[in-house]
């Protein structure tokens, strides 16, 4: 595995990206992220995996400075993996050049975006600087935050003509969706997720077996508050593709937010 860590060397050691898959991670890689490069090295000759901790999608410095970093861990796991490159740059190459900054419409300000103020344009800003680098056809990430792929795929994917391809969102037995905030969570917080993962999992079923309308997250919300004792950004169900507040007559998923122990996490059914 070639380690690079600025566009020149990228540059020198990447000619053609015709067969070349790019996952962009910012580390603490876990099954899920190793999922999305299996998924890319069986579609592509070679695949890229760039990690870097993007401070302007952080809401508070705080957040930024705790979130979970253990590069030397992330690349003996990537070269288990048999990775071709890892690109691994810091905010200055990253952020040298001057480029166009990306605002959200009114429309798309809804689940995290209404609740995270600036955190899907410090997303998209990054991104876009990214594939402005990195110019693979094929970007792989994780249906995990769904909202995330999908501004990614109809903006950039448009923008650069590549193919933003969403892969399922891997979790651990008892049922709580993989993600490298789960490190900062205690056995008793980790408890409590896979209780709400798999409430949620029920309830999702629940809206495919009965009249719709008849769900009231309202309910179920101030029922996990109580039970649960976690602050709730939201609990929605939007149907997946221009995630609307659903009619449940096209595909839907259901979506929460929510935090225990300080910690935010998100998830969707």
């Amino acid at each position: 595995m070639k380690i690079l860590k600025n566009v020149f060397e990228l540059n020198k050691a990447v000619k053609n990206y015709k067969n070349i898959g790019f996952v962009p991670t910012m580390g603490g890689i876990h099954k899920g992220h190793e999922s999305l490069i299996n998924i890319s090295q069986r579609k592509n000759k070679e695949t890229i995996v760039s990690i870097f901790v993007n401070p302007t999608q952080f809401n508070q410095k705080k957040d930024f400075n705790n979130y979970p970093r253990n590069i030397n861990k992330d690349i003996r796991i990537l070269r288990k993996l048999k990775v071709s490159y890892l690109f691994l740059p810091d905010v200055n190459e990253i952020y040298k050049k001057k480029m166009k900054n990306f605002r959200l419409k009114k429309t798309d300000k809804i689940l995290c975006a209404k609740f995270r103020k600036g955190h899907f344009e410090g997303v998209l800003n990054v991104m876009n600087r990214l594939l402005s680098i990195i110019k693979s056809r094929q970007v792989f990430m994780g249906e995990k935050d769904f909202q995330q792929y999908i501004l990614i795929k109809r903006i950039l994917g448009k923008k650069y003509k590549v193919d933003i391809i969403g892969c399922p969102t891997i979790r651990e037995n008892n049922h709580v969706a993989l993600s490298t905030r789960n490190k900062l969570l205690n056995k008793s917080a980790i408890k409590t997720a896979s209780k709400i993962a798999k409430k949620l999992s029920k309830l999702k079923k629940l809206s495919l077996s009965q009249t719709n309308e008849l769900i009231n997250l309202s309910k179920y919300k101030n029922v996990f508050k109580k039970k649960f004792k976690i602050k709730i950004d939201y609990l929605e169900f939007r149907d997946e593709k221009k995630l609307k507040l659903n009619n449940f007559k096209s595909n839907f998923r259901i979506f929460i937010a929510y935090y225990i122990n300080g910690v935010r996490l998100i998830d969707n059914f």
